[in-house]
């Protein structure tokens, strides 16, 4: 040991490179630096001499390990390796043998110096390697991106895989030597501190490793955790240990959940609770104002906090006060994270029935703060306590007490403008929903009744306690509140009386006349005469009860006994034993009585208010009903599809308002977007494919009811929305053979059903067989047998439904090869038989339900027959027929001398009204339908002739084309030109069908013009033909016929607009609406010039009639069949229609519109400029809501800011108060960058003389407002600040003027303001309201003039009244056509692109 004892003292450096330095006093210093050449040569003499000596080895050799720390970047991987396996061995050895050293008493001082010496340098060399390995790690981890170290990356993989295999290892063997009871070595003292921070600086390298927290290194945290709890327990470290873990948690977000499991461990088993409060305590001392600016590190606080509330809750619950003040700070994380603490508090630790009085309060308070927060500024923080709240709810930690309030919050966020927070209150509801204690049943009108019932119950058990119920002070009561002034009393007894007085007091004959007599007086507050009498009946009655001798201490207190016995009827009676038993046993009874009665109160207001909390709770599902429909069609997809999960929640409680939002949902089906259209796939999967039945039978059935109850009094809409839904799961084999089996017994009556059932019944065959069309197909004769045979006539809806499933069978289904002919019935299938004789049947018999089959019919026959005209002709025939056999009856009975006409003669007028609208009906249907067949059907296959014939000839051809020569190469080329050839045949063919629908249909060889005449009859002559079924089926027969010839409906369409404007019945201009819209995509310039009289219809009085004008106007203006003019403010006029279908209309209209490229960005001026008209009749209220609509569809920064400018422009022609105020509303509505506060500082003489009006100068001041909170530059807050100034300035200056106004001197004004003045009077005598060119820059006179001229024809219209109520009035007086001079004149094609707008 002699080298041991020579060896100098060695000193933990602060850095390796104080090793290098003599200070002079004796330490340790390194004697040479060996280099890299040396290195591998001295490592094997170091492990030579640890052979021979141990781990005092290296007292010589400590420079060569060093040496390699000092080369460490460049040497050798072996070496590095070599090294550390090396001082692994060596401290591995001496923290084995130093348990057995240490134990001996005769160690000497130098040995124990020596081996001190050996573990600080052991401990240091192999800390030293666990540094740089790590460094290096971290540095290889961070260059693997770089594509052009290739050799670093392939070396950083050899020498990172060896590290993170001795990683692991190497921590355990610290935390061994850590475990020694090492205060020996320093002679009894405390482990020197720098050596211990030794250990810990290597634990705190390896943490600030990003990659640490990751699932494969779980190993290594867990030994880095034991190795500084280790250095905690041992060594007192707690004061460093916070400081570092804070300092590590502000500058590493990824040691937030590493150092939370490591604390939680620490308290659970290492008893290390203290540590808890120091580092919350730390966090809490942190200035919100900083953390408000370092983001990083408030995350790592937060993420600690959280992570750790969730590993100890009650730990952090008992150090909560030191936190909350974070709550009021700028940083919303900070608050997450405390507001999550809480939530853990309350789920984990605060949650039970068995709770104190204060952790009660504690609970009470935090979840106040939790629903305060419900409503914070930041919306991250608003998600996140609903989030909390959610979970609070599914671990039912939340109190009854709570309930109401919260879900009330939770409704009120559904209006949220952020989309994350509706989507978490959402699922908040539906966890309420989910975990409700109230009902699996929510049903308010289910739940009202017994509500009403029981607190009647209550109130009458209220009423009969009131009035049973005994005195409310009882005797003895009674007694102890007036016993100070009967001892008063009794105590004057023995006070020298007056004569007058006692002689005044004589006790009766009998005791019982005694006792009621002293009771009499007691009652009469005669206290000192009662106690007097008390006293004389003691001398008087002794030994007799109640006056039998007590025993008490003095004459006093037994004078105030016997009165408190006689006062309170506690003694008993003289005579018997028996009544006074008989009266306290009654006294029992009352007395169980009562408190049988208040526990049932008791028990009766619990159930009330049971009642009443679940029929609030049932109240404010349904509000939220109303809010989540609407929510479906936002644009965000998982709002969107969280409201769909939500109605499926609310469907399995029995809420009968789910089935509207289980409609609602129908139409998203067609969404583009994946998720939406499986999430309404998956809902009805849930809701009506997997009932909670066994058998399949049973599921069968359930299926088929739910169903059905879907179609009662569906829309047209609703029913193909299902439609598809349910061929998707017919295609998927999601819907058994059973289900199936059942529709096709109840459709033939084999199983027993309703009506209404065997209709559901087929109409769902019909959906089903779009999946799957052999379902009917293998079916077709059962369908002809049962729903079109003889009892077809009863029953016009099954039949309807019948014709509408076999049209399946031609619903274009993927033909199975190409140009393969369409799928056709022959002429003389029993199909069409049954078809044709019954609509002949019913043609003469009065039915509603006969048009809707009749149509369905007609249908079906042009869709599958091969010569559908002949068969219709036979019908349009056969019904013509009977109406004039009728028509020949009327006429015998008008000829009989006993009638006498009371109609005019005029042969259809003798016709019953329910014949004459089938016929007409029946015209008009046949007409269509023809239209239809010529166009598409006999089109399509007269080109399907043509292809085959084609490339029948082509196929010969090839043969002769393969023997042509090279000389031939320009035919070749010819034919590459088919394309032309085959357009030129296909517009050849279009015409073709075009000539004959012109020339042939409606000449007088056709059938269809023996009708004509009593179509435009009925028509003009309104008066004669009053009803409104028949004017409704003449109008739309009339634009059917009209879609038949462009010449017969150029000389129809005044009739038609006639009719649209003018009818009084909501039902005719409908339907004309309908067929106007089909005739502008059919004859589009001819159409063109009537546009106008379609957008009147927008403001129809009728609601019916404007959603229909709104639908059809949609679909012409988004196919482009019209010219998107100035009128297209009356869609807009429609967003605040009282009628919501409408409104919903207008909204799709406008959300269409928004996708095509930048048309509602091109439109919003003029829109802006017609509805701020003073004679639009919009209120400014309206229109704010109108202009917050349109303006959300601006998103783009270049569309905001040219916008800005055109509104700022719009100012010079803008001349009321309330125009200035729209366009600067309107200037609110976007969100302006720094370039458009550029666009409104160089426009600011647009506007400058306006901003007098309080108004306007407001919605500047909310313009810069918000500009200001999101713009974080310098220069654009001094722009902002400068066009304040400005706007002041002008503000002011316009009320100073106005003042002068006033006083009658004139402002002066530029010379542009003059012209615009006095051309606006010029033209107002010529139209006394605001025409459109009040919101455009003024035109030269000539164009204005040319103009007014092309107005002022149009004006004069004559009015045009019908004459209903005059049954002898002409032809002409009943005509209801415009006159020559209302017809308009211009036409304009509808394909010039000329953008110019009537104004």
């Amino acid at each position: 040991m002699a080298d041991a004892v020579a060896a100098p003292q060695f000193q933990l450096p602060l850095s390796p490179a104080d090793l290098l330095r003599d200070d002079g006093r004796g330490d340790y210093v390194v004697q040479e630096v060996l280099p890299i050449r040396e290195l591998p040569p001295a490592l094997a003499a170091f492990r030579a001499a640890f052979r021979a000596r141990g781990a005092l080895a290296v007292l010589q050799h400590f420079d060569s390990v060093y040496s390699v720390l000092h080369h460490f970047r460049t040497v050798g991987t072996a070496v590095k390796e070599d090294a550390l396996e090396l001082m692994v061995n060596v401290v591995s050895h001496h923290s084995n043998e130093l348990p057995g050293i240490l134990s001996d008493a005769g160690l000497s001082h130098a040995d124990r110096a020596a081996h001190l010496n050996a573990l600080k340098m052991n401990c240091y060399l192999l800390t030293s390697l666990v540094d740089a390995f790590e460094m290096e790690t971290l540095k290889n981890s961070l260059s693997e991106a770089d594509p052009g170290g290739k050799n670093k990356k392939n070396h950083a993989k050899t020498s990172g895989s060896f590290w993170e295999e001795e990683r692991e290892p190497v921590l355990q063997l610290l935390t061994q030597v850590l475990q020694l009871d090492l205060r020996q070595l320093w002679g009894g003292l405390s482990v020197e501190e720098e050596f211990v921070s030794l250990m810990m600086g290597s634990c705190y390298r390896i943490l600030e490793n990003p990659s640490i927290g990751l699932q494969k290194y779980r190993a290594t945290r867990e030994a880095v955790t034991h190795l500084l709890a280790g250095a905690l327990i041992h060594c007192g470290q707690m004061f460093s240990a916070t400081l570092k873990i804070t300092q590590m948690l502000q500058h590493f977000e990824h040691v937030a959940p590493v150092f939370a499991q490591a604390v939680s461990l620490w308290a659970k088993e290492y008893g290390l609770k203290s540590l808890v409060g120091e580092l919350l305590r730390e966090i809490g001392q942190k200035c919100p104002q900083d953390l408000a600016r370092e983001a990083s590190g408030v995350k790592g606080y937060s993420t600690f906090v959280t992570e750790l509330a969730g590993e100890i809750p009650a730990l952090v619950l008992s150090n909560m006060s030191v936190l909350l003040h974070h709550l009021d700070g700028e940083s919303y994380m900070m608050r997450n994270a405390i507001l999550a603490a809480m939530a853990e508090a309350l789920m984990q630790v605060l949650n039970g029935d068995q709770l104190e009085e204060a952790a009660r309060g504690t609970r009470d308070k935090f979840l106040s703060m939790l629903q305060a927060h419900v409503c914070d500024v930041h919306s991250f923080v608003r998600s996140r306590v609903l989030q909390l709240f959610t979970r609070i709810v599914q671990c039912k930690a939340l109190p009854l007490t709570h309930f109401q309030s919260v879900v009330s919050l939770a409704v009120g966020r559904l209006n949220d403008k952020s989309v994350i927070v509706v989507k978490n209150a959402i699922q908040l509801l539906a966890a309420f929903l989910s975990n409700n204690p109230f009902s699996c049943k929510l049903s308010c009108a289910d739940l009202d009744k017994p509500l009403k019932k029981e607190v009647q119950k209550l109130q009458e058990m209220r009423d009969r306690v009131r009035s049973t119920a005994v005195p409310v002070i009882t005797p003895e009561e009674e007694w102890e509140a007036m016993l100070p002034e009967v001892r008063a009393a009794t105590q004057q007894l023995f006070q020298p009386l007056q004569e007058r007085e006692e002689e005044m007091l004589e006790v009766e004959e009998t005791v019982e006349s005694a006792v009621e007599q002293i009771t009499g007086l007691l009652r009469k507050l005669n206290y000192k005469s009662a106690a007097r009498l008390t006293q004389k009946a003691l001398c008087r009655f002794q030994g007799k009860e109640p006056f039998s001798s007590l025993m008490e201490e003095n004459e006093e207190a037994t004078i105030l006994d016997v009165l408190k016995r006689l006062f309170t009827g506690s003694c008993p009676g003289e005579n018997s034993e028996d009544p006074p038993n008989d009266n306290s046993s009654h006294k029992t009874k009352e007395v169980v009585q009562e408190e049988q009665s208040q526990t049932e109160l008791a028990k009766q207001e619990t159930l009330v208010q049971y009642l009443q909390d679940a029929y609030n709770f049932s109240v404010k599902i349904t509000e939220a009903l109303n809010l989540i429909s609407k929510l479906m069609y936002e644009n965000s997809v998982s709002v969107v599809q969280e409201a769909i999960e939500f109605f499926v929640t609310v469907s399995q409680f029995g809420v009968p308002q789910a089935l509207l939002g289980v409609r609602r949902m129908l139409p998203l089906i067609w969404s583009k977007e994946p998720g939406i259209k499986e999430a309404v796939l998956n809902a009805y999967r849930q809701l009506y494919l997997s009932p909670s039945v066994d058998s399949e039978r049973a599921k069968a059935q359930s299926l088929v009811h739910s169903l059905s109850l879907i179609l009662v009094d569906a829309s047209l809409g609703t029913i193909q929305c299902l439609e598809e839904i349910i061929s998707e799961f017919v295609q998927k084999d999601e819907i058994k053979p059973a289900v199936i089996q059942l529709l096709w017994e109840q459709f033939t009556e084999k199983s027993q059903c309703s009506s209404l059932e065997q209709r559901a019944a087929v109409m769902l065959l019909g959906m089903m067989a779009r999946g799957k069309p052999e379902i009917i197909g293998s079916n077709l004769d059962i369908l002809i047998t049962v729903g079109l045979s003889e009892k077809a006539c009863e029953d016009y809806r099954l039949a309807q439904e019948v014709c509408n499933v076999i049209s399946k069978l031609g619903g274009d289904p993927k033909p199975a090869k190409k140009n393969s002919a369409p799928f056709r019935l022959p002429q003389n299938h029993m199909l069409f038989g049954c078809l044709s004789e019954t609509v002949s049947k019913g043609f003469a018999q009065p039915s509603t339900h006969w048009i809707p089959f009749m149509d369905a019919a007609v249908m079906l026959i042009y869709q599958l027959a091969e010569g559908p005209e002949e068969i219709c002709a036979h019908i349009l025939q056969v019904c013509s027929q009977q109406a004039l056999e009728k028509l020949q009856e009327a006429d015998e009975q008008n000829s009989d001398p006993g009638n006498s006409p009371s109609r005019d003669s005029g042969g259809a007028a003798s016709l019953p009204t329910f014949m004459l609208m089938h016929l007409v009906s029946l015209v008009g249907q046949v007409a269509m339908q023809q239209v239809a067949h010529l166009e598409v059907s006999v089109s399509a296959e007269i080109r399907r002739r043509r292809i085959l014939k084609e490339e029948k000839t082509k196929k010969h051809s090839d043969s002769s084309k393969k023997r042509r020569s090279q000389a031939t190469g320009n035919e070749t080329t010819m034919e590459e030109e088919l394309g032309l050839v085959t357009a030129t045949a296909d517009d050849t063919e279009a015409e073709f069908i075009h000539s004959i629908c012109e020339t042939e249909l409606l000449d007088g060889k056709h059938l269809f013009s023996a009708f004509v005449p009593l179509v435009l009859k009925i028509c003009n002559n309104p008066g004669l033909y009053s009803d409104s079924a028949l004017s409704a089926a003449a109008a739309l027969t009339l634009g059917k016929l009209c879609m038949i010839s462009s010449e017969f409906c150029d000389s129809h369409l005044r009739l038609l607009f006639t009719m649209m404007e003018k009818s009084t019945l909501p039902g005719v201009r409908s339907n004309l609406i309908i067929a106007a819209g089909d005739l502008a995509i059919h004859f589009p310039n001819l159409v063109e010039p009537w546009t106008s009289h379609l957008y009147a219809r927008l403001q129809d009085p009728c609601p019916s009639v404007r959603q229909t004008a709104g639908l059809v106007m949609t679909h012409l203006i988004l196919k482009d069949m019209v010219k998107v003019k100035g009128q297209v403010s009356e869609m807009a006029a429609l967003l605040i229609d009282p009628d919501e279908a409408v409104m919903e209309v207008a909204q799709n209209f406008f959300g269409e519109l928004s996708n095509k490229g930048n048309a509602i960005y091109n439109l919003l001026p003029d829109i802006i400029s017609h509805l701020s008209k003073p004679d639009c009749g919009i209120e400014e209220e309206s229109f704010h809501t109108i202009m917050r609509h349109l303006f959300s569809y601006i998103t783009k920064d270049k569309q905001t800011e040219s916008l800005v400018e055109k509104l700022c422009q719009r100012f010079r022609t803008a001349r009321t108060e309330r125009q200035y105020r729209d366009l600067s509303h309107c200037l609110t509505l976007l969100p302006v960058s720094e370039r458009g506060l550029h666009k409104l500082q160089d426009n600011f003489d647009c506007f400058a003389d306006k901003l007098q009006d309080p108004a306007v100068y407001s919605c500047f001041q909310t313009v810069l407002a918000r500009f200001r909170r999101a713009c974080v530059k310098p220069e654009a807050k001094a722009l902002a600040e400068e066009l304040e100034q400005k706007l002041s300035a002008s503000h002011n200056r316009g009320l100073d003027s106005t003042e002068t106004c006033q006083e009658g001197s004139q402002i002066p004004v530029s010379v542009p303001a003059k012209q615009k003045t006095i051309r606006s009077s010029c033209r107002q005598p010529l139209s006394p309201v605001n025409r459109d060119e009040d919101f455009v820059t003024p035109q030269p006179s000539t164009l204005r003039n040319q103009k007014r001229a092309q107005k002022r024809r149009p004006r004069k219209k004559a009015v045009i009244t019908f004459s209903s109520d005059e049954e002898n009035s002409s032809e002409d007086e009943l005509s209801a056509e415009l006159r020559e001079e209302e017809t308009p004149t211009k036409t304009t094609p509808i394909t010039r692109s000329s953008a110019r707008r009537l104004r």
